[in-house]
């Protein structure tokens, strides 16, 4: 039986618990950019089809020179909607091979949807408030990941606070308030901004569950997913509030 006095037993602990804590550490880093990079990749995406569609003839397919929909647009619209729901609802029942494709559809009709940006507002505009967005994000998720403040406490706050400003803008489309307008675009980036740090810590937090499990590479996507839409919504309440229309 060892000597738990024994100096020799007791110096080789620390190496163990070092050495899982570096595996932890090595594999939750691996886990984190994974995510990023699915993200990223999926902005880029839709930053590239957003681009090449908007300068196409078959821009006319789907929306007006006035960036009205046409029927086929009102599918591209809202198919995207589909696809979240979809990998939301069903990503225990689908592959992670089938869950990759659903994101990088759900990139590409974005791409097709936000075309329309592009005629709505200047070139440099946009590219401006996607730099900010993305400095703001980086800032955002960075310290979601590395504070020790538990953030669960927010959730359930912010996400009533976006269907709150889903209601509103709603009822925008009957009222036209510009102050209304307003309001909503500026909340909205406060909601986002603040679900980015959440996700970031949440998603971090589910490497403790997933980690070495089968469903790993599937919420990695579903992480890259959520904090793609954190970025692509911050971006859009940022374009309303500074970008210049046309």
């Amino acid at each position: 039986m060892a000597n738990w006095s024994d100096p020799r037993a007791t110096a080789a602990r620390p190496t163990i618990v070092d050495a899982r804590g570096a595996a932890y550490d090595a594999g939750l880093r691996s886990y984190m950019l994974s995510v990023y990079n699915y993200m990223a990749s999926g902005v880029l995406l839709t930053g590239v089809v957003a681009l090449l569609f908007a300068n196409s003839p078959y821009m006319s397919l789907l929306f007006s020179p006035q960036g009205r929909p046409s029927g086929l647009g009102y599918i591209v619209m809202f198919a995207p909607l589909g696809v979240v729901m979809w990998l939301s609802f069903g990503i225990n029942r689908i592959s992670e091979t089938t869950a990759k494709a659903l994101f990088w559809a759900y990139a590409t009709l974005m791409g097709l949807s936000l075309s329309t940006l592009l005629l709505a507002y200047t070139g440099a505009s946009v590219a401006q408030t996607f730099f900010a967005s993305a400095a703001a994000f980086g800032s955002l998720s960075l310290w979601g990941y590395t504070t020790k403040r538990d953030l669960s406490g927010m959730g359930s706050f912010l996400i009533m606070g976006v269907i709150g400003i889903a209601v509103a803008m709603l009822i925008n489309l009957f009222m036209q308030s510009s102050a209304l307008d307003l309001a909503v675009s500026v909340i909205g980036v406060l909601l986002f901004a603040g679900l980015t740090a959440y996700d970031t810590q949440r998603i971090k937090s589910m490497y403790f569950s997933v980690a070495g499990s089968s469903f790993a590479g599937k919420s990695v996507v579903m992480g890259a997913l959520q904090l793609y839409l954190d970025f692509i919504n911050m971006f859009l309440f940022l374009l309303r509030l500074f970008g210049d229309r046309r």
